[in-house]
């Protein structure tokens, strides 16, 4: 198992965890981004930079993904393809996507989309806070703790 991440716009807070958890568990997390990113050094952890335009670093984590991997994204429309080839998706805010939930998320987003695309203000998602951080790290935990016992 291989964790991605999907690296434009996931949080800082959330890479810090992934590092630690990338090193605690000796996983190989690649960060995938349109510009050059930082990482630790570290046998576990490598980033990966693609060329800018719409979706190339989506396109390139589904090409990339293996069934059993772990690919975080706030991207509905990349969780759905990532489970669509069997791996599994986590957003930055703790909730992880499964074939049970991922058709209502991508049903929601494009409602919304649509909305946004008829002139309707509507807000964006809740400030990212300490909770999220929490739950996301919980459910990482989780899930790094249940694919290493199978």
């Amino acid at each position: 198992m291989q964790i991605w991440v999907d690296a434009d716009a996931c949080p800082m807070v959330i890479k810090e965890i992934l590092f630690r958890a990338a090193q605690r568990a000796s996983i190989m997390t690649i960060l995938v981004a349109n510009k050059l990113l930082r990482v630790p050094h570290s046998p576990y952890i490598r980033a990966l930079q693609v060329p800018q335009g719409f979706d190339v670093a989506d396109n390139k984590i589904v090409q990339e993904v293996e069934p059993g991997d772990l690919v975080i994204t706030a991207d509905i429309p990349l969780a759905a393809q990532v489970i669509a080839r069997g791996g599994h998706a986590l957003n930055p805010r703790g909730e992880l996507y499964t074939l049970d939930n991922i058709s209502q998320r991508l049903g929601m987003r494009n409602f919304m989309e649509e909305l946004r695309g008829s002139g309707v203000d509507i807000s964006g998602p809740a400030s990212f806070n300490h909770n999220d951080r929490q739950a996301f790290a919980a459910q990482l935990d989780k899930f790094i703790q249940k694919t290493l016992k199978s």
